[in-house]
Formats: C-alpha cells, structure tokens, sequence
C-alpha cells in the first residue's frame, strides 16, 4: 500500500467475520459472487476466510483468490505455525497475498484465554509475524481486546511486532467495549508512544456490542488511523462490526475531515442486498444508509420541508447510495404538500382538483391503512361518488342491460357543473355502450386506445382496476377506475380521464 495521508483503506470481512454468524454461511460461488461486488465497490482488502478452520474456507480463500485480481486478498489465521502454513497455502494465487495473524493484548486475555504471561504472549506475537513474514511481504498483525488492553503494553507489542516485519497493526475493540473518546485515546496513544509506528498502518476493528462500533471507528481515523475493518449491513459475531457503508458515507458527507477512500457509494444499495439475500440476514428498515426508510419521510412537517428544499431533512442524496430518490411515504401524518407531490408524480394537474376536498378523503383512507399506495390515490381521484374535479363530471347514476337475447344498452346521469344531464346508447357490450353515452353527453371526439382490467387481490368479489388511454386532440390521457362492478369501474375510467383535459 502506498500511504497516502488522507486515504483511509477499507478491509472488509463480510465474508469472514461477517459469516460467522449463525445461519449465514455462504457456499464458495457465493462468496466469489460478493467478493467480486466488493471489488466493484472498490474495498482494498478482502478477508476471505479463516483456512485452517475448514477444508470450506481453506478451498474458498483459493477460489476468491483467482477469482478477485485488484483488492488484496486475506487469510486470518492464529498465532501459531500450523494456521500460518494454511493461509500461506490457501493464498498462493492471489496478486496481493496478505497474511492476518495474531493473539489477545488484554490482560484478561492473556490469563484466561491463554493462561499466559505478557511476556510469553509477546514472544509468540513476534515470533508468529516472523514466521508469516517468510510466506508474503504483508502481514498484518490483531492485539485481540486491544480496547480492553493496557496502553503501555499494548504499545510495547506493536513496536515489537513492527520491527518483526508488520505492516499493518490491528487495533481491536473485540467486545465493543470502548467509549469513543477513549478508542480514539487510546489510537493517539500509539501514534505518539510507539517509535517505529510511521512503518506500519494503523487498523481499526470495532464490534457493536453497545452500539458504537460506527463512532468508535472515526473516532480511530481522526485520531490516525488509516484502515477500517467492517462488513457491508455491519453484520458480524454477537451485534455486529462496523458497516462499512456508514464510516465511509461520514467521511464523503464530512469533508472538512479531510479523509477519503476510494469506495463507489453508488453500489451501496445493490451490494446491501446481494448481502441480505445470500446471508439471510435482512436490513432493519431503520438502518442508516442501505435501510428501506433511510431516505424515506413520512411525517407532514418533514416532507413539507422536504419538498421545499431537499437539504432540509436530507444530507446525501439517495443517488449517491444507489438509489433513485428518496420516498415520500404517504400516511395519516403526511400533509397537502406531500400529497400534491404524489398527485402530480401520476400525472395530476393541480390547478383542476379539489385538493382540499380530496385531500379530507385522503386523511379517511391513511386512518384505516398503514401507508398509502398509487392504487390508492388513483382510487380517490376516480371515485365516482365523490368528484375530485373541479367542475369535473361525475357519475349519478348507471344502468346497464345486457344478455343472451337483449342489445347491449346503457342508461347514464352525469353531474357537470351543477346540472345534470343523462343519455342512453348501445354497443357490442355493456362497457362499449357505457362508453357510447357517456360520449354522447360529452359531445367531443375522443378515440379509446386502450382498455385493460386488473383484479387487485383476486377472486370473483375483488375489485377491479380499469385503466383507459384516450386520446383528444392528439394527445394522450390516462383514466383509471375501481369498483367491484367492472362497468362502473369503466365508467369511472373513462370519466377520469376526460376529467384530465376538460
């Protein structure tokens, strides 16, 4: 790695630390399939497993290893010759082999897990980067519970393991266990105590256990670190890592951090649900970033100011995460602006509705459901009984006969303007004829080019959605219709768009 003062390298281990929790592991197709999106994105190492856990994980470091060619290519392994000897094994054909090896800084650590001393622990860290260091040129080394380690130790071991040959030097809060003043403390402590620390990166690996693992890692690069390790969706062991794609839109948002990497944010969304899908893991919807109401607003002050100007409730542009817009959910809180914006989004002119009036209904139909869909709203704007025109014709009255022996007649009364007027006419079927009198009310000529129906649900008593594209004088308008009468959806189709241009 060429270190650049400013650039913050992305490690990921989606596919290593991220597996790790139960019911998301990954067949090797699979992982090839996400590496390589992660490369796409532009991560710059890629953990690709833990080869001497499994014959699985040993043959998948091999795979991704032929299979990815930009981002280095990681094996975790322990402190010991046997996991080295694998991850040397399983990373011969990667471009840019790195080898992670490691063992715990804590005191905690060093009595109960290895029921050592802290200077049989530090032997052995030396010794395994030494060891490592004969297989590939980059090795990176992990203080297991750093966050938990004493600082003058813990700085004594990475001064050691760098003079052994690391190049990267891993900086753990393995149990999400630190405060972000003190996780930064604790990375400008070995910035400013550790005297060859300039030959080695820095790495921060944070986990969620109280919810900070996002903090804690920018509290690590603000205060030099110039590696973050992290999982797309912050998936990973107990409550999860840190999400990459949260460090790394902090740092395109702030940019008087002056910090930078080299991620193409507008793969997040896709890549998010590459991940969920493959990991059976889904995305709370509350989640920053890649959540389905990340971008979404739904309370009537917010999308007022929304609408009004963007910046007001948002401070990236959806577009730079992979999605289209932000949404504009429709509820009983939402308000006239949002409301209108939806209207004209389907095609509706203002100017000729009774907002205020449709607007009454609107807040009668949020009540009774939790969010309101297109289908909805077009449902309001054709209800027949309720005119959402302003001096738009409305259908009073509808009777159709029609059958084996009996022409195809429909009788009408159409309100316009405060009179009403009727009409009867025939057709080659009942929505042919109600057609023919509503025209004849009308008194304009309008050509029909297409007619479908749609059952909402299914089922003989469902309703129907009736979608009708007139054209009047050479241009083109839609009318939709609900009812649980095909015909008066019809008729409330056609209606609807006549109400367009009239």
């Amino acid at each position: 790695m060429l270190h650049d003062p400013n650039r913050v390298y992305v490690f990921d281990t989606t596919l290593r630390d991220g597996e790790q929790v139960p019911g998301c592991q990954l067949s090797t197709p699979e992982k090839i399939e996400i590496a390589k999106a992660l490369e796409l994105l532009g991560v710059d190492v890629i953990e690709a497993g833990f080869p001497i856990s499994s014959p699985g994980d040993f043959q998948s470091v091999i795979e991704l290893s032929k299979a990815v060619k930009e981002p280095i290519i990681c094996a975790l392994t322990r402190a010991n010759k046997g996991d080295i000897d694998s991850a040397a094994a399983a990373l011969k054909y990667a471009k840019y082999p790195r080898i992670h090896t490691g063992i715990g800084a804590s005191d905690m650590h060093i009595k109960y897990k290895f029921n050592s001393t802290r200077e049989q622990i530090l032997e052995r860290a030396v010794d395994a980067v030494k060891y490592a260091k004969k297989f590939v040129e980059d090795i990176e080394f992990y203080a297991e519970d750093a966050g938990r380690a004493d600082n003058e130790f813990l700085a004594k071991m990475i001064e050691a393991v760098i003079a052994a040959g690391a190049t990267v030097v891993n900086i753990p809060d393995t149990n999400g266990y630190c405060l972000p003043e003190q996780y930064g403390a604790k990375i400008l402590y070995l910035k400013e105590n550790v005297k060859n620390i300039d030959n080695a990166i820095i790495s921060v690996h944070c986990h969620n256990d109280l919810g900070l693992a996002t903090a804690n890692t920018v509290a690590g690069i603000i205060n030099g670190a110039r590696q973050i390790e992290c999982t797309i969706n912050g998936i990973g062991e107990r409550a999860g890592n840190t999400a990459l794609e949260e460090v790394a839109m902090i740092l395109k948002t702030h940019k008087a951090l002056n910090l930078h990497t080299n991620i193409k944010s507008k793969h997040f969304t896709e890549i998010s649900h590459m991940v969920s899908r493959m990991m059976r893991m889904p995305v709370q919807p509350n989640k920053a970033i890649v959540g389905k109401n990340a971008f979404a607003h739904s309370s009537g002050i917010h999308q007022d100011g929304f609408l009004k100007h963007r910046e007001n409730y948002e401070i990236m542009n959806p577009e730079d995460v992979g999605l289209n817009e932000a949404g504009i959910i429709l509820t009983a809180r939402s308000g006239r602006h949002a409301l209108k914006h939806h209207l004209e989004r389907l095609g509706y002119e203002i100017e000729k509705i009774n907002l205020d009036d449709v607007y009454q209904r609107f807040l009668v139909l949020a009540d009774d459901k939790l969010s309101i869909s297109d289908d909805d709203l077009l449902f309001l704007m054709s209800n027949s009984d309720k005119s959402a025109y302003k001096n738009g014709y409305k259908l009073n009255l509808l009777h159709v006969i029609c059958g084996d022996n009996d022409k195809p007649n429909a009788h009408i009364k159409l309100q316009h303007n405060g009179e009403e007027k009727e009409a009867s006419a025939t057709g080659n079927g009942p929505v042919n004829a109600t057609v023919n009198a509503i025209t004849s009310i009308i008194g304009k000529i309008i050509e029909l080019k297409e007619f479908t129906i749609q059952a909402m649900h299914g089922g003989s008593d469902d309703v129907s959605k009736v979608n009708m594209r007139v054209v009047f004088e050479g241009k083109s308008y839609q009318g939709y219709g609900f009812s649980t009468d095909i015909v008066k959806a019809s008729a409330n189709a056609y209606l609807d768009a006549i109400n367009k241009f009239l």
